[in-house]
Order: C-alpha cells, then structure tokens, then sequence
C-alpha cells in the first residue's frame, strides 16, 4: 500500500476543488500535484487563469488559491504500480471534508475517468454533489491536443 503523501491545497476562499485519481512517481517525489513535466495540468489551468505557467511549487499553490481553486486526489492509498491508473486496487478514499468543511466548495471537478469512477465508488453519495468528469491532462491521454483540453475544461468550469 502506497499512502498518499501529498496534504490537500484550499484555503477558505476555494470554491472549486479539482480531484485527481492518485498521485504519480513523480509527483510523489515532487510532493506536490501534478509533477510530471508532460503533464499538461499547470499549462490548462494557466491559460484558464489567464496567467502564465508556474514552475515553482509556491507559483503553482499561488495559482490555484488566488483563483479559488482546490486540488487534491480521490484516493487516500492504495496498491498501484508506477503510475498507471489501471493498476490501481485496494482504494481506501480520502477524507474530503477536511476540505468541504472549511472551503467554499460549490463545483466538484475529477480529472481524467478513473478519477470519476472512484469518485462515484466511494465520494459522491456520501457527499451529496455529483463531480463533473474532465478529460485528463495526463500525458497518456495523447488524443487530446493542449488547445482542446483548455477548451473543454474552460467550458466546463464556466469561467
């Protein structure tokens, strides 16, 4: 079992959490959110803020807290080979009202289908509001371009 080991980002002001599935190799080695260099993540939410890309984990929090965003993932820990969405079994979810409880959450977003259907699973009845599923910004999810992604994602989020 692989315990998550990345602490929950919000603040009062968040109205928006974002949940991704699980943390990668390289985000678990980062200690922070979407690490991988190819992850296209910090572009998205850059360009849905209309603010340039951060490469810094204190420009990366900057971003999502003065946008009143939240991040964090859907799962607590599990067993998971690599990175692989797929490999993942033996969930045990995290505790989101540590977010919900504090934050100003109005719109649930999960990034990418493992993340939704882990939501659904184990979140969604308990919490009472449904997430809204957008594609992921993983690198493995090469069938959508960057301008594609940005597109969906600014439409969903209605900002």
């Amino acid at each position: 079992m692989i315990v998550h080991p990345i602490h929950p980002l919000y603040n009062e002001k968040s109205e928006i959490l974002i949940l991704g599935s699980f943390p990668s190799v390289k985000s678990r080695e980062e200690g922070f959110f979407y690490g991988h260099r190819r992850n296209r993540f910090w572009s998205v939410m850059a360009k849905i803020c209309d603010a340039p890309v951060p490469s810094s984990i204190e420009e990366k929090t900057n971003l999502i807290l003065d946008h009143h965003f939240a991040l964090w993932d859907v799962i607590h820990s599990c067993e998971i080979s690599g990175s692989a969405d797929s490999t993942i079994k033996n969930v045990v979810p995290n505790d989101l009202s540590i977010i919900l409880e504090s934050a100003q959450i109005k719109k649930i977003f999960v990034n990418g289908k493992k993340a939704h259907s882990l939501y659904k699973k184990y979140m969604e009845k308990q919490i009472g509001i449904s997430a809204v599923c957008l594609p992921s910004t993983s690198p493995a999810n090469a069938g959508w371009s960057d301008d594609r992604l940005f597109e969906y994602w600014k439409n969903e989020m209605g900002v």
